[in-house]
């Protein structure tokens, strides 16, 4: 897959999705920048997120307007059956564990109104920003689990209304940001990235491309838009 259109996630999500007035549910929303996003586009916007230090974060950050949070599970969700318009899985669907992303997909189909649209955004493993992780960060299989699990979806009364891809400039201001983020979401890998920083610095200066304050690191991105029948 060689996507040439450059795009930002953000960019993307709100071309293609209907977000005013719209019930909106992010699942596994991180520090909430996404649902931020959608309650500044009109989105009555909800974040559900396992890590109570993500979710702290979340917290923290000055409200955009009417959203919240809840801690708490892709396969178990605090919403009632046929209640939300919009459900989204952005970069977060590789992070379920394999064993129940299936069950996150059919716990999101349940909570959706029918004619509700489930909005499945992953990064593909391959591209400059994937290699650059690849070594303290690889999501080779679980990347390809997840993109399974959401063709194994079309056959639980979602319907595939589209699939397309394209290119996200992924940012770091420098080293010391993208090493911060990367020990952020995995914590256990501290020892690891000590014993391949030289490695890692090396290849952050041959992949990245300056881009006015920072470096950019393109990362190809695929869209999955599945509607609930």
């Amino acid at each position: 897959m060689t996507p040439s259109t450059h795009r930002t996630n953000s960019e993307v999500l709100t071309a293609t999705l209907e977000l005013e007035g719209r019930k909106v549910v992010d699942i596994g929303c991180g520090e909430g920048d996404l649902v931020r996003l959608m309650t500044r586009h009109g989105a009555k916007a909800y974040g559900i997120e396992p890590n109570p230090v993500q979710l702290e974060k979340a917290h923290a950050e000055k409200p955009a307007g009417g959203e919240v949070y809840y801690e708490g599970r892709a396969e178990s969700l605090p919403f009632d059956d046929e209640s939300v318009d919009v459900a989204v899985f952005f970069n977060s669907l590789h992070h379920i564990p394999a064993a129940v992303m299936d069950a996150a997909l059919a716990e999101a189909k349940r909570a959706l109104k029918p004619g509700g649209v489930m909005y499945v955004c992953e990064p593909v493993a391959e591209g400059p920003h994937f290699e650059l992780m690849q070594p303290v960060h690889d999501e080779t299989v679980v990347r390809a689990q997840a993109y399974a699990a959401v063709q194994k979806a079309r056959d639980a009364g979602v319907a595939d209304a589209l699939e397309f891809t394209y290119l996200h400039p992924a940012r770091h201001k420098d080293f010391a940001q993208f090493k911060e983020r990367m020990l952020r979401i995995n914590p256990h890998r501290a020892a690891d990235f000590a014993a391949l920083e030289a490695d890692l610095r090396a290849a952050f200066d041959r992949l990245g491309r300056v881009d006015g304050d920072g470096f950019v690191f393109d990362q190809p991105m695929r869209v999955n838009m599945l509607t609930k029948a």
